[in-house]
């Protein structure tokens, strides 16, 4: 940083300054657990000695815990790409209208739980339902660690309720899935071939004020060889969504590219599945009862509503500590 030529390229640069905050962090969490350790140890012999220090030996080793704890859940996040930003998938599956209104229920409650982490978030493309809801959107989340966590919500999304779309009030089980890449650093090179492309542009739909609707300003873009598609429709510009789109596409051709390279399926890729019965990762009953249960920690809850509304901590932090213990289950059947 020092050297006098550091700011020509501001790209580079900044991604060296994000890098020293992630270490100097490091660093100040390794230098706060060694002080709370000498504190605690040194309050030990006081009180062995006779002096009156028990309620201060209980802060202080309440404190230390809760930091040793933290620097053990850092540590489960320390895949190659767990510190990226991450690229959020939702799409509805069997259900019809109550699994298109389902998908739009889970994009308000991670859209939540990223506000309350406080990561950014950007709707990069959305595709409404016939009559409610959506059929699937596209989210970049910019935070530290937000792939290492959503890695962890991968999976089918299960919803048993009373329908609201049923005359006849009957109960309703719904599906939606999720899945997560990392958004790929830019000085990563992956070779993509323009007369590999087929750009497709369209008209967006969906709220998003005059700019809307008026003009082909939405991108579609296909990479013919693999088959792979990004769109984004969001941006007022159709050079802007060009420039999202490709970085979706650029991340998921990475992904395809490390699978081959391990010659087999990520890990998080192993688990997309069917969206419908047998696959779910995780359930949320509604009615008869009320209850959300994750099927590979059995985690639960009675609380539904915090559950939606973006209070999932506590689901994630299970399923990477059982992820580190090698303990994390397999999706579960039709149980409610």
């Amino acid at each position: 940083m020092a050297g006098p030529d550091f700011w020509n390229d501001k790209a580079a640069a900044q991604k060296v300054l994000q890098r020293r905050k992630r270490v100097e962090s490091d660093l100040e969490l390794v230098k706060r657990l060694g002080t709370q350790e000498d504190d605690t140890r040194v309050l030990i012999e006081w009180l062995a000695s006779g002096e009156d220090v028990a309620d201060d030996l209980t802060d202080a080793l309440a404190a230390f815990t809760q930091t040793l704890e933290d620097a053990e859940f850092k540590k489960m996040l320390g895949g190659e790409h767990d510190r990226a930003n991450a690229i959020l998938t939702i799409n509805s599956g069997a259900g019809g209208t109550d699994s298109q209104d389902w998908a739009e229920m889970l994009l308000r409650m991670y859209l939540k739980w990223c506000d309350r982490r406080g990561f950014k978030t950007s709707v990069t493309d959305t595709q409404p339902g016939e009559e409610a809801g959506i059929k699937g959107a596209t989210v970049i989340v910019e935070g530290e660690y937000a792939y290492g966590h959503l890695a962890a919500e991968a999976g089918v999304h299960r919803l048993v309720r009373i329908s609201p779309f049923d005359s006849n009030a009957r109960r309703q089980t719904s599906f939606a899935s999720v899945f997560a890449w990392p958004e790929i650093d830019d000085t990563i090179q992956i070779d993509i071939q323009e007369k590999d492309l087929r750009i497709d542009t369209y008209r967006s739909s969906g709220a998003g004020g005059q700019h809307v609707n008026v003009t082909d300003s939405a991108v579609r873009i296909t990479h013919l060889p693999t088959g792979t598609v990004a769109s984004c429709q969001n941006e007022r510009s159709q050079i802007r969504n060009r420039d999202v789109a490709m970085k979706i596409l650029k991340s998921r051709l990475y992904d395809l590219e490390m699978q081959k390279r391990r010659e087999k399926l990520d890990a998080v890729e192993a688990g997309k599945k069917d969206i419908a019965f047998g696959s779910q990762i995780r359930s949320y009953v509604i009615h008869p009862y009320r209850m959300v249960k994750d099927h590979r920690t059995k985690y639960e809850t009675g609380n539904v509503d915090r559950v939606l509304d973006g209070d999932i901590e506590d689901f994630i932090k299970a399923t990477l500590v059982a992820q580190a213990r090698g303990t994390l289950g397999s999706a579960a059947g039709g149980e409610e």
